[in-house]
């Protein structure tokens, strides 16, 4: 099994599984300490329109995919916020409104879509220097925002009403916020999917919470969490010849099994 650790492909995908880790580990930190799994959860499935936008044009579809995704997370952001339409329903209909776009984009589209189904279930193997430059990008940012601003996000992730108290800029962090949140899953795709992206974003978080309520020390565990899963389940897809997302994802709930039981053998 250990060959394939010389193996160019495999190499490039290590480096990505730790720029993703590093992603996920920061922003699902504040999506799971903000409650807001739900909304992440309709983004996702509304940046499919983006993927079929972008398969219609010709052009990479994760650029149209992250213009989409963004714009759908500021929409319901605003329209949940501005209006009587409530935040579950605002979800639902930009959820629904996303796959239904990327439906029509891709059938309309002359030929047949090959990545298609890298971008419904991930493939971390395959993933190009393109996506790679742009997961580069993505983290270096994310770390460059959350280190100049992380007592303003930790104040808005436990409690709003007292960041406003202390003069934060609460409504321009959290649109800006919600745009990374966008941006993390949609770059992310390519590596387990959009029906598992979600994951990587809750559930080494949910993981490290069992061992910590220390919002600085959940980033960091979650960030090992999410290496050490990705790496596992790469593993575990080249040994049995299974699909790289879902393993990694398995991978992922069982490290979170252990811990809790673990856990729970220690109390």
């Amino acid at each position: 099994m250990f060959e394939i650790f010389t193996y160019p492909f495999f190499i490039n995908a290590m480096i990505t599984a730790l720029l993703a880790s590093i992603t996920c580990g920061i922003v699902g930190s504040y999506i799971v300490t903000k409650r807001i799994v739900f909304i992440s959860g309709g983004i996702t499935h509304a940046s499919f329109g983006g993927i079929g936008l972008g398969y219609f044009l010709g052009i990479n579809p994760i650029i149209t995919a992250s213009i989409f995704g963004v714009l759908s997370a500021v929409g319901i952001k605003a329209v949940s916020s501005n209006t009587e339409v409530r935040e579950d329903s605002t979800i639902g209909i930009f959820w629904a409104f996303g796959m239904a776009i990327g439906i029509i984009f891709i059938y309309l589209t002359p030929g047949y879509a090959p990545d298609l189904m890298t971008y419904l279930f991930g493939n971390i193997l395959t993933i190009s220097q393109a996506d790679m430059i742009y997961l580069s990008v993505l983290t270096v940012g994310v770390i460059i925002f959350f280190f100049i601003l992380f007592k303003e996000i930790l104040f808005i992730a436990f409690d709003e009403n007292f960041a406003r108290t202390q003069n934060v800029k609460v409504d321009l962090i959290n649109y800006t916020l919600i745009a990374i949140v966008a941006l993390s899953i949609v770059v992310n795709i390519r590596i387990v999917g959009i029906i598992l992206v979600i994951s990587m974003l809750t559930i080494p978080q949910a993981t490290a919470s069992i061992l910590t309520k220390n919002f600085r020390t959940m980033i960091f565990l979650s960030i090992i969490f999410g290496f050490i899963s990705s790496i596992g389940g790469l593993l575990i897809s080249y040994d049995l010849n299974i699909p790289s997302g879902a393993s990694i994802i398995f991978s992922s709930v069982v490290i979170f099994l252990v811990v809790k039981i673990f856990k729970s053998i220690m109390r």
